[in-house]
């Protein structure tokens, strides 16, 4: 006797695919002929909502675009007997008042597949539907962090290229592998020809023994590098520069790279040579003021991140009305009482308004023409105070764009004002 087979119910069947299936007559209304379990839970919608309509009246959707996006793929099912992915699209669902009720933002991913009959025609169209929106929405997070990253990146390019310093990185081994555009113009070198070793072959004979000797050592140590040397310049005369390295240490201690700079002092050194054969009763003076410029100096060319720990006062102003929108501690440290980033200039410095400062910032902004100032005096409140103390500064004010318009001024400085009255107490003596 053979065994008894329990006939098969197909739509129980159907019902229980652990998938979210819709099925779809293929009519233009798209009616709604059944759908799974797993789908009537997805959807937050039972069955006899849905069964027997069409499906834009099933699922109605508050976006047109979208509700064309579902109709093209309808459609190139009908026509092609093939089936088709639609690209991601948005459905908000209506939550149940026991989940706190509302629509819930959702992303969804669905793909429309033919079912033919014997004779090759279509009889239904099956959707296979994926909420997609967790992986949206990390997708989106990933992509925002990767814009962040980048827009830091381009920030820190443009900053490191428009510094006024001669700028180097090197590998832990003391290998040059960067030089930032202002290196490269001072030397008249390319890139190429400046990388490795080859970049001491512009150090004045009579120096590079003892800068690679120096050098050297620091690379052993992994110590700050600082040393004063004299470079050939692209016009062949030797200019004497302040150099100072930093290593960038791993956490277990080792070099992971070295970043340094370099600054003309050429006319500083010879000034202060100058004072010195003037008058030798203030050798002593002299070299302590030459010193001090030195410790300030040495301070400034700090480049641990090439930019925040750079050795000038560096700030940024954004916009016609010359807003703070970078100020690095340097900079900040003029007014430890005062809040610059996020304000503008005469909002922040009120004290400078009359003393021709935002003239000279609209004239930068204005005209592109970069402005440099050689032992410029401003009366500033360097406290809470309330006095206005004369302070010295060498400026460079740089106009900046991004794509095509002027964003605003890149402002680099130095403090002279110890050089300065040193100067002045060494000519009354002299």
């Amino acid at each position: 006797m053979a065994d008894y087979v329990n006939p098969v119910d197909y739509q129980k069947l159907f019902r229980a695919l652990p998938d979210n299936f819709l099925l779809i007559a293929p009519n233009a209304e798209a009616t709604i002929v059944d759908n799974t379990d797993a789908h009537v839970a997805v959807s937050l919608k039972s069955r006899e909502e849905v069964v027997g309509k069409p499906f834009f009246e099933a699922y109605p959707s508050a976006d047109k675009n979208e509700s064309e996006v579902i109709r093209t793929s309808h459609e190139y099912v009908r026509q092609h007997l093939a089936p088709h992915t639609m690209p991601l699209i948005r459905y908000d669902l209506e939550m149940p008042a026991a989940q706190g009720g509302g629509f819930e933002e959702m992303y969804w991913q669905a793909t429309h597949y033919p079912v033919l009959d014997e004779a090759g025609q279509l009889q239904y169209i099956l959707q296979r539907t994926r909420n997609v929106t967790e992986q949206y929405r990390a997708d989106q997070q990933r992509l925002a962090i990767q814009q962040e990253l980048t827009e830091s990146q381009e920030r820190m390019r443009f900053v490191l290229e428009s510094l006024p310093v001669l700028i180097w990185t090197a590998q832990p081994n003391g290998e040059r592998d960067y030089f930032n555009p202002r290196w490269l113009q001072f030397t008249g070198r390319t890139m190429e020809q400046s990388l490795g070793q080859r970049w001491t072959e512009d150090i004045h004979p009579d120096d590079r023994a003892r800068v690679l000797q120096t050098w050297q050592a620091c690379i052993a140590s992994g110590t700050t590098y600082q040393v004063e040397y004299r470079l050939r310049r692209h016009d062949g005369q030797y200019r004497w520069l302040l150099v100072r390295g930093i290593p960038r240490l791993h956490p277990d201690g080792h070099v992971s790279m070295w970043v340094g700079g370099a600054t003309d002092i050429h006319d500083t050194k010879r000034m202060v040579q100058e004072l010195l054969e003037a008058n030798e009763a203030q050798a002593a003076v002299t070299e302590q003021a030459y010193q001090a410029y030195l410790l300030v100096e040495s301070q400034r060319e700090t480049l641990h991140t090439l930019l925040m720990d750079a050795p000038a006062m560096i700030c940024i102003l954004r916009g016609p009305e010359h807003r703070f929108d970078l100020v690095n501690p340097r900079y900040q440290s003029l007014f430890p009482h005062r809040q610059l980033e996020g304000r503008t200039v005469a909002e922040a410095l009120p004290e400078v308004v009359g003393q021709g400062f935002i003239e000279v910032l609209d004239k930068v902004y204005n005209t592109g023409e970069t402005f440099f100032g050689n032992e410029m005096e401003l009366r500033l409140e360097r406290d809470a105070s309330g006095e206005l103390r004369p302070t010295y500064f060498n400026f460079t004010y740089q106009q900046f764009r991004e794509g095509n318009a002027v964003a605003g001024i890149l402002v680099f400085a130095f403090d002279v004002t110890d050089l300065v009255k040193a100067r002045k107490a060494l000519g009354g003596l002299g």
